[in-house]
C-alpha cells in the first residue's frame, strides 16, 4: 500500500505531477520524510549500525550555524563509539551553494563532512 503526502494527494487531484527539481523521489520511513530514496537507505543503515552497538547514536538534519543568516543542514550526524562524531552529507550531486557552505562549515568548525554518493 502506498502513502501519500498531503501535498502529494493535493497536487494529484489538481492533475499535476510532482518533480524533484534534482530528480530526487522523497522517500519516508519511520515517519521521517527524506529527500532521496539513497538517503532514506543510508538512514536504514544506521539504525542497523546503532542496533548492533557499531555507533553510540546519529541525528536526522542538524542544524549549523555559519553566519548571520547562513545556516548549513547537514543530513545525519553520526556519535562514534569512540567518542568522535561525523557529518554526514548524502549526495546525488555537489550544488554551488553546497560547495559554499561545505568550505564555510569545514573551516569554521574544523570538521570535515563526509559525502555519501
Amino acid at each position: 500500500m502506498e502513502h501519500w503526502s498531503v501535498e502529494d494527494y493535493k497536487n494529484y487531484t489538481e492533475g499535476k505531477k510532482t518533480k524533484s527539481k534534482y530528480k530526487a523521489n522523497k522517500t519516508s520511513v519511520d515517519g521521517h520524510t527524506f529527500d532521496s530514496q539513497k538517503e532514506a537507505e543510508y538512514y536504514c543503515e544506521l539504525k542497523n549500525r546503532l542496533a548492533a552497538h557499531d555507533i553510540k547514536g546519529f541525528c536526522l538534519q542538524p542544524i549549523f550555524i555559519l553566519g548571520a543568516g547562513v545556516k548549513y543542514k547537514a543530513d545525519f550526524i553520526v556519535f562514534n563509539n569512540d567518542g568522535t562524531e561525523e557529518i554526514i552529507d548524502v549526495k546525488g550531486f555537489k550544488t554551488k551553494e553546497y560547495i559554499t557552505k561545505k568550505k564555510i562549515f569545514e573551516d569554521k568548525f574544523n570538521l570535515k563532512i563526509k559525502e555519501i554518493y
